[in-house]
């Protein structure tokens, strides 16, 4: 996909509506792999250099998200990523797997999750 400000905002749309699903601060988007150079390193430190080879990439620590637009081919491929990279920012314990990919499927479905609380012991 070729990267312009109509489908730059489509994205930062997407990418708050899910966040909204989510029940997570809405991230901040990284869409070119020189969006990612250009911020400081300790912000993107792990896949800095690498981010181009993914579809996406989340910074936990930071509610960064990196959407390598140049590498996705459709739109559906964009919105699975979108909501891929904003579960990872929401369920930073689960790894990729069956639950992992049910939640995905969710946000995209529209479902909404509660905020997030810790258990109480």
């Amino acid at each position: 996909m070729h990267l312009d400000d109509d489908l730059r905002l489509s994205i930062m749309e997407k990418a708050g509506i899910y966040a909204n699903h989510l029940s997570i601060a809405e991230p901040k988007l990284l869409l070119t792999t020189k969006e990612v150079l250009d911020v400081p390193k300790n912000l993107t430190a792990g896949r800095r250099t690498t981010a181009y080879k993914y579809y996406g990439v989340s910074y936990l620590l930071h509610n960064l998200v990196f959407i390598n637009v140049k590498k996705i081919p459709d739109e559906k491929a964009l919105d699975n990523t979108i909501a891929h990279e904003l579960v990872h920012l929401r369920f930073p314990y689960l790894a990729h797997g069956k639950r992992f990919n049910k939640y995905v499927r969710q946000v995209l479905r529209g479902k909404t999750f509660p905020p997030y609380q810790k258990r109480r012991r």
